[in-house]
């Protein structure tokens, strides 16, 4: 079967996942003493609690975690890894806000800034447009763009390219056109669905904690609004995927609790779809007290969330923080997804991001070839996968030998 379909909530997870688990797991006395009793759970299906998790954190075997998640992600995705084919297009970088961690954002009056108007944006889209079937539309807090803005943008993107997937706005995008144009988030949701809004983005979670995120992101959306949009989006049937920014100034507690609220509404509403935990990137932005997390603190805290999330499909190792070399590696430590092609992206590389922007197909197929996947393209909403066979290369042309 080289192509097939799944529902939008199974997200192309095997239904029987956590009956091939205990195989996969082996015999737990083969495991270090000292892990057992959470390997047990993981066998057993028993989900893992705060406490388990810091005991993750502290465990010095790092390899022995990362085999652990791999059997879950085994489990529910044998040996495919998921990519798709996107477009990054931030249709603004003007902010009302001004959060510490952020290089992108600008005052309106900054000479680099800018605002798409709608035919701007689809000109720029337009460019991708044969090469790709999501477009992935996050920005800054635009003083003046209130839904109708958004619909008139969906609706005319939808209209020029109905191939194209819309996956836009993060939560604290949605409270602030909510509140430009006072009506409630629900409404606001309803109607970009009616405009051709897909999914959501799951950016600006940072970590849930109000303490904290009064520090590094004061005044957006709270650790409350961030779970409560969400809830409508799932409400609405417009599936999301959630974020964690970890390396700023969070304790591991914080990191795991973060993670369970984002489990435990999904117990509720089953909306997301994919979990993607990306660190902190310190260059050109303001947070001089961020911790930084190096690359196995990276690939535990992927590792550690496969495992504590047990409701949520899919986490990605997303490339376009992390880079390509850690994505690799992060496939066989409980990773399943590397978000796409990207072609165009400025958050991430204004902060520091040195991913290449020109990936196509058959690199990302290499990458995950390359870490002993088999490389699947998906859709926006994780319905629809296709094995992912690359072309073969062209053979060239020898020249004619002359003989003497």
């Amino acid at each position: 079967m080289s192509a097939w379909k799944s529902s939008i909530h199974e997200a192309g997870s095997s239904a029987n996942w956590r009956e091939k688990l205990p195989d996969l797991i082996g015999e737990i006395s083969t495991w270090n003493k000292e892990i057992q009793p959470l390997v047990r759970k993981v066998s057993q299906g028993i989900r893992l609690s705060l406490q388990d998790g810091m005991l993750l954190y502290s465990y010095p075997n790092l390899s022995e975690i990362g085999r652990l998640a791999n059997c879950v992600r085994t489990a529910r995705f044998g040996k495919y890894a998921f990519f798709n084919s996107n477009v990054h297009v931030n249709q603004t970088n003007i902010c009302v806000l001004s959060c510490k961690f952020c290089a992108f954002r600008r005052s309106k009056r900054a000479d680099d800034a800018y605002a798409l108007g709608v035919q701007s944006y689809l000109d720029d889209l337009a460019q991708y447009a044969d090469y790709v079937d999501e477009v992935h539309t996050v920005g800054g807090l635009h003083p003046d763009w209130d839904v109708e803005h958004y619909e008139t943008l969906f609706k005319a993107s939808k209209k020029q390219f109905p191939h194209i997937s819309i996956k836009a706005l993060t939560a604290v995008e949605i409270k602030h056109i909510s509140n430009l144009s006072q009506i409630s988030f629900q409404e606001t949701l309803s109607r970009l669905k009616d405009a051709g809004l897909a999914s959501l983005p799951g950016g600006g979670a940072e970590i849930l904690n109000d303490e904290l995120r009064a520090i590094i992101c004061n005044g957006k959306e709270s650790s409350l609004e961030y779970l409560q949009i969400h809830r409508c989006a799932h409400d609405l049937g417009i599936p999301t995927n959630c974020t964690m920014l970890f390396g700023t100034i969070e304790t591991l507690e914080q990191r795991l609790e973060h993670m369970i609220q984002l489990r435990e509404l999904n117990d509720q509403t089953n909306g997301f779809q994919c979990f993607v935990p990306y660190p902190f990137l310190p260059d050109d932005s303001r947070l001089p007290e961020a911790q930084l997390a190096t690359g196995s603190e990276i690939l535990r805290t992927i590792a550690i969330s496969r495992l504590m999330l047990d409701s949520i499909p899919h986490i990605k190792a997303y490339r376009m923080n992390i880079g390509d070399e850690l994505s690799e590696i992060a496939l066989q430590f409980g990773a399943d997804d590397i978000d796409g092609t990207v072609q165009k992206e400025s958050i991430m590389h204004l902060a520091g991001s040195t991913t290449p922007l020109d990936h196509d197909r058959v690199r990302l197929a290499r990458l995950i070839t390359d870490s002993g996947c088999i490389p699947v393209q998906r859709n926006t909403t994780y319905e629809r996968f296709e094995i992912y066979i690359p072309p073969m290369p062209k053979r060239r042309q020898k020249l004619k030998m002359a003989y003497m």
